[in-house]
């Protein structure tokens, strides 16, 4: 009978630590800093496909190829590795798109990761290209503005108005580029590219190269706990 408990125990124990975590993480290094985004289960499609480029190394190497100050941060250009001062980027991509997943509980607050995309009609992201978003504090007016012309018609709930008033994000790209992911620590790396100098194509004028990793599933359940998340 102890020797039945002892094996119940063992088993029990190891399904424990082999169930993986709730969330999966990244970390994006850069000479700027690091961040730490944690990839949303809300949209399955965008999460994976991130995780297989960055489980292929994918984006070591790339750059932040353009960036605006108090808009947002945007990488994963393939071109970008081995780009030369002053080239134009933003047209490299994978060989696939990734359907949109607009979902209206997640929105363009400051330190989301979002899909970059071109005009396609279906608003379909880049299989690669992605953006953080820096953002500023918008007013009251100025979405009601935004709910008339870019949202057409969509209310933005009050509890989304709170965080754009007081935190920041850019209300104008929701439901118009896919929202998959948030920075969960080092928003000061984002700041700090943000405010770089930059050409008149928004790249900068010193090359801003990153790697990117996936947590392992040790951290990844340390960080679920740590946000209140493992359950």
């Amino acid at each position: 009978m102890k020797k039945l408990f002892t094996l119940c125990f063992i088993l029990t124990a190891t399904l424990a630590l082999a169930k993986p975590p709730k969330n999966q993480y990244v970390r994006i290094k850069t000479a700027y800093g690091t961040v730490i985004i944690r990839l949303y289960n809300e949209t399955p499609k965008h999460r994976d496909n991130f995780i297989k480029l960055t489980k292929a190394g994918f984006y070591n190497g790339t750059l932040f190829h353009r960036v605006i100050q108090n808009f947002m941060i945007q990488g994963g250009d393939p071109d970008s590795k081995k780009a030369t001062p002053g080239q134009a980027l933003g047209e490299g991509d994978v060989k696939y798109t990734i359907p949109a997943e607009f979902k209206d509980s997640l929105f363009h607050k400051r330190g989301v990761l979002a899909a970059a995309r071109d005009n396609n009609p279906a608003k379909a992201s880049s299989g690669c290209q992605f953006y953080i978003v820096e953002g500023k504090r918008v007013t009251d007016a100025k979405i009601d503005s935004l709910q008339q012309t870019r949202l057409k018609g969509y209310v933005v709930p009050e509890w989304q108005r709170a965080w754009y008033r007081s935190v920041g994000g850019t209300p104008q790209l929701d439901h118009g580029y896919t929202v998959y992911g948030e920075v969960v620590s080092g928003i000061d790396m984002v700041d700090r590219i943000a405010a770089v100098k930059t050409d008149k194509k928004d790249r900068p004028e010193q090359d801003v190269p990153m790697t990117v990793e996936l947590l392992k599933k040790r951290e990844c359940k340390q960080l679920d706990k740590l946000l209140g998340l493992e359950k």
